[in-house]
């Protein structure tokens, strides 16, 4: 389902005293307490001072990591460095409503992280009327959750008009653009679970001239081939990977960093050892993906080629370093992918930073989103 010029937040003018929803991104790491990477928050920032210069009351909701307890108050206090907002400990009652009727014009309420209740994953209705309840109008400005059927992304936009932030058109144009590259163009996959992304490597195999497969994606490709993966991450099942073997656009790590016991080293990837893993690639690979930058006109890149959490960090950050220098149109996402680029400051060296993981994966797949879906069909009432 396309998104259409009416869906965006400037349509909205006049609403001064106003109440405005704004779902944002709000997902960020931390650490003691203290947010430790304001990618996100930043990117919510163009369409709250959006909002605040029109004068609107505006309430965000967002939520951050998997476990009910956390708080987004580190979030708030990064926050407040950049816009006039208050934090309300709570995200449904009487206490959270009586905040919501102070709201000034032109000032922000965060509420508490939305999955502390239940209704949010389980997009209860009771709970999404109760959130809409709070607002005149709703602002999707999270592409990056949007693939998710949650209260807050598909429950809320059935009970008030519906819009998306200026981040969000920005996603979905940028997005846009990735799916008719100009050429030569190189799309580079990282990740893992390959049986989910083998639609979307199926569907892009023709539209660029290369796609590389990085990360524990590649180890699929290496059993498929009958090369022994050792005690890498693999799936049980790489029938997926198999059907696309011998496919000439696909292109596999020629070397990779392996752990064993008490070494690491560079081998190739038919000579793994039972007791070895596979935790990124080698310079060899740096110098193959090199030789297709340097060519390329159109990059695509989400996740990193190793176990970036684990500080197999290495052939990630070269090649970082190796697109930032070309001439290519580049998009990226992916959390651990951005997290590299902005470790060496090269954020300016590409076109675009997604906010988003799995849902620019599942949007480059489909063209569309749940949350995407449920504005639009509020422009149909």
């Amino acid at each position: 389902m396309a998104l259409s010029n009416a869906s965006c937040v400037t349509q909205l003018t006049h609403i001064r005293g106003a109440r405005v929803l704004v779902r944002i991104s709000a997902n960020v790491p931390l650490e003691n307490g203290v947010v430790q990477n304001h990618f996100r928050i930043m990117r919510a920032i163009p369409t709250l001072k959006y909002l605040e210069h029109a004068g609107a009351k505006i309430i965000l909701i967002g939520h951050i990591g998997r476990d009910r307890g956390e708080t987004l108050r580190p979030v708030y206090e990064a926050l407040k460095n950049h816009i006039a907002v208050g934090f309300v400990p709570g995200v449904v009652g009487d206490d959270v409503a009586e905040a919501v009727s102070k709201i000034e014009d032109g000032t922000c309420v965060l509420l508490e992280n939305l999955r502390s209740h239940e209704g949010e994953v389980a997009n209860d209705d009771e709970f999404a009327k109760t959130l809409a309840s709070y607002a005149d109008y709703y602002v999707n400005d999270a592409f990056s959750v949007s693939h998710r059927e949650h209260a807050s992304i598909v429950g809320v936009p059935q009970y008030l008009p519906s819009y998306t932030g200026l981040t969000f058109k920005e996603e979905y144009t940028q997005l846009r653009t990735a799916m008719k590259p100009k050429h030569p163009s190189l799309f580079i996959l990282g990740g893992a679970k390959f049986a989910t992304k083998q639609p979307l490597v199926a569907r892009y195999v023709d539209t660029y001239d290369h796609i590389f497969i990085g990360g524990a994606l590649a180890n699929d490709f290496f059993k498929a081939k009958g090369y022994g993966v050792g005690t890498s991450l693999v799936s049980d099942d790489v029938t997926h990977a198999a059907a696309l073997i011998d496919t000439k656009k696909i292109l596999l790590p020629v070397d990779v960093t392996v752990q064993g016991p008490g070494e690491v080293r560079v081998t190739t990837p038919d000579d793994v050892q039972a007791d070895e893993s596979i935790l990124d690639a080698g310079p060899l690979t740096h110098d193959l993906l090199s030789s297709h930058i340097q060519k390329a006109q159109s990059i695509l890149w989400n996740g990193p080629l190793g176990d970036y959490e684990h500080g197999f960090d290495t052939c990630t950050k070269s090649l970082v370093a190796r697109i930032a220098e070309s001439t290519a149109y580049t998009i990226v996402g992916g959390g651990d992918t951005v997290a590299a680029i902005e470790s060496l400051a090269l954020n300016g060296k590409f076109n675009f930073l997604s906010t988003a993981g799995g849902a620019m994966l599942q949007f480059l797949e489909r063209g569309t989103l749940p949350g995407i879906a449920a504005i639009e069909d509020t422009k149909k009432k």
